[in-house]
C-alpha cells in the first residue's frame, strides 16, 4: 500500500495564500523584519535597556548594595563561583533535572492527551480527575513526595514531571477533537486504524498545537524547578536562590534569577527550532 499522503486543507498552503492574493505565513505580521539579525537585535534591545536602567539606579544611589547590587557585583559573584567550580554544578543538576522531569512529563501529556482526545469514554474517565489535579499549587506537591520518595533525585524530577504534564495534555487532548474530520476518513480509507492512525495523520495535523504545549511545559518545568529544589538540595539553581536568601546573599540571588532567565530562553529557542523543522516536515 502507498504512503498516505495528508492532502492540504483549503487556504493554509503557500500557494494557496498565493492565489488568494495574501502574503507568505513568514511575512504575514505586518512590520515585522524579516532578517533573523535585526530581530535577534530587536529582541536585545529591552534586556539592554533594563541592564542600564539598573545601573544607572545603582550608580544614583537610589537603592543600596543590599536591596540591589550594581551589575558588576552580580558578575563578580558569578565569576567567583565559576572559579570555585560550583556555578557549573549548578547549572548541569538543574538542567539535568529540568530536561528529564520535562521529557517524562511530555511523554505522558502526549499518551494521555491522545488517549482523551480520541476516546469520548476516557475523555469521561480521566478529564474530571486530571482537571482537578492540575489545580494544586506545585508546592502542595513538596510534602507527599518528601513522604513518598524521601529527598532524593526522584522527589526532585516528579515535582518537574508534575509540572510539565498537564500543558502538553491540555494541548493536544483539545487539538486532536478538532482535527478534519474529513481528513480521518480519508486515512481509513486506505486502511488506516488506531496507532497507526494516530502517528500517521491525526498526530502530524496537530504538529503546531502540540509543540505550542511543549514549550508552555518547558516553561513550567523551570518554574517548578525551584519548588523542586527546596526539598533539601544541596545543589541547583533553586538551591542557590534560597540559599543566597538566608545568607544575604542578594548578588548571587540576581545572578540565580538571570542564569534561569537566559537558560530558559535557550532551552526554548532550541525547542523552537525542533518546531520549525517538525511543522516543515509533518504540518
Amino acid at each position: 500500500m502507498s504512503r498516505l499522503e495528508t492532502p492540504a486543507l483549503p487556504g493554509n498552503s503557500r500557494a494557496d495564500r498565493r492565489a488568494a492574493g495574501l502574503p507568505a505565513a513568514s511575512a504575514s505580521r505586518a512590520g515585522l523584519p524579516a532578517t533573523g539579525w535585526v530581530r535577534l537585535l530587536l529582541g536585545l534591545l529591552i534586556p539592554a535597556a533594563v541592564l542600564a536602567a539598573w545601573q544607572l539606579s545603582t550608580a544614583a544611589g537610589l537603592f543600596s548594595v543590599v536591596q540591589l547590587p550594581p551589575p558588576a557585583m552580580v558578575l563578580e559573584a558569578g565569576l567567583d563561583l565559576l572559579q570555585r567550580g560550583q556555578l557549573g554544578q549548578h547549572v548541569a543538576i538543574s538542567t539535568q533535572r529540568v530536561l528529564i522531569g520535562f521529557a517524562a512529563g511530555a511523554a505522558l501529556g502526549l499518551v494521555f492527551g491522545s488517549l482523551v482526545g480520541l476516546s469520548r469514554f476516557a475523555d469521561a474517565l480521566l478529564a474530571p480527575t486530571i482537571g482537578a489535579l492540575r489545580a494544586v499549587p506545585s508546592l502542595a506537591w513538596v510534602p507527599l513526595l518528601i513522604l513518598w520518595m524521601k529527598i532524593g533525585e526522584d522527589s526532585k524530577v516528579t515535582l518537574i514531571l508534575i509540572g510539565a504534564f498537564f500543558p502538553v495534555f491540555t494541548t493536544v487532548s483539545l487539538a486532536l477533537r478538532h482535527v478534519d474530520r474529513n481528513l480521518v476518513e480519508a486515512a481509513r480509507a486506505f486502511g488506516l486504524k488506531g496507532v497507526k492512525l494516530l502517528t500517521t495523520v491525526q498526530l502530524p495535523a496537530v504538529v503546531p498545537a502540540v509543540f505550542s504545549g511543549l514549550r508552555l511545559a518547558l516553561a513550567q518545568a523551570w518554574l517548578f524547578l525551584v519548588a523542586a529544589e527546596l526539598i533539601a538540595s544541596s545543589m541547583g539553581l533553586g538551591f542557590l536562590l534560597t540559599d543566597s536568601q538566608n545568607n544575604g546573599r542578594t548578588d548571587r540571588l540576581l545572578l540565580a534569577i538571570v542564569l534561569l532567565a537566559v537558560i530558559g530562553k535557550i532551552t526554548d529557542a532550541l525547542l523552537g527550532l525542533a518546531e520549525k523543522w517538525a511543522v516543515k516536515r509533518w504540518a
